[in-house]
């Protein structure tokens, strides 16, 4: 069986047979069926309630005379996020900005909560930025068909044709479809493996040089993967912002 941290301990201890019991009327068999819930689930938990906990405590103190640390800390995320995606985006890029920002704060966290004994980054299990970049998937493709509707589905056809005969343009309509197709599933998979692997790498050198040398050179490592930890986290979100951009141009 696999080793569980603490906190998986807790949540398998208090919801593995309602779990289980779900599992298998979804007629999906559980390995281990006294431990269901898995390390890379439970930190998603956990950092899902830590950011809960942190926002309700944020709204609770909102001030426009006196804001707290908390609240700059917070609009400057907003600042940042709302400003990456003007940039890409358009003027109308105030609409997506929650969404870009929780996701770069949910990547970040969980990226980051490895570097802390006891837990693990949950990105560094493929399973959780495949979610991620489901997510985004769905996010992007719901946004172009809310700002186009059907058109929207002219996208994936290829540019617009305008004074080509009518043969050539369905001769390359159809050469454009699945390869449009298979390009924005192949989004899902370089959002993921991305992500992943990265994070993966970074939480495995720190662990082997941790364990060889205890003192002094795992904090040049530390600090390298907080770098990583960020880097990856905007770029995943950059990635998303490009793809609600090309998803809600005007051509579309």
């Amino acid at each position: 069986m696999p080793e569980q941290l603490w906190f998986t301990k807790i949540l398998n201890g208090l919801f593995a047979s309602p779990v289980t019991a779900f599992l298998r009327a979804l007629h999906i068999a559980p390995k281990y069926p006294s431990q269901p819930i898995p390390n890379s689930l439970a930190m998603e938990l956990l950092v899902f309630f830590f950011l809960l906990a942190v926002f309700l405590i944020l709204r609770s103190r909102l001030s426009v005379e006196s804001p707290g640390g908390l609240q700059h800390a917070f609009e400057g995320i907003e600042g940042f996020v709302l400003g990456q995606s003007q940039d890409i985006v358009g003027h109308h890029s105030e609409q997506y900005t929650s969404f870009f920002a929780i996701l770069f704060i949910f990547i970040l966290i969980c990226n980051l909560i490895g570097l802390i004994p006891g837990f693990e980054s949950p990105t560094g299990v493929a399973s959780v930025p495949l979610g991620c970049a489901i997510c985004a998937f769905i996010y992007y493709h719901a946004q172009g068909f809310k700002h186009s509707g059907v058109k929207y589905l002219l996208h994936f056809f290829g540019p617009p044709m305008e004074g080509m005969p009518l043969v050539a343009r369905i001769a390359l309509a159809a050469l454009m479809l699945p390869i449009e197709i298979i390009s924005h599933f192949a989004r899902l998979l370089s959002l993921t493996v991305r992500l992943w692997a990265n994070i993966f790498a970074g939480d495995l050198i720190t662990l082997v040089f941790f364990s060889m040398i205890p003192i002094g050179i795992p904090i040049l490592f530390s600090g390298l993967h907080i770098l990583v930890a960020v880097l990856q986290a905007y770029v995943f979100m950059l990635l998303t912002i490009i793809y609600v951009s090309g998803a809600v141009a005007e051509e579309h």
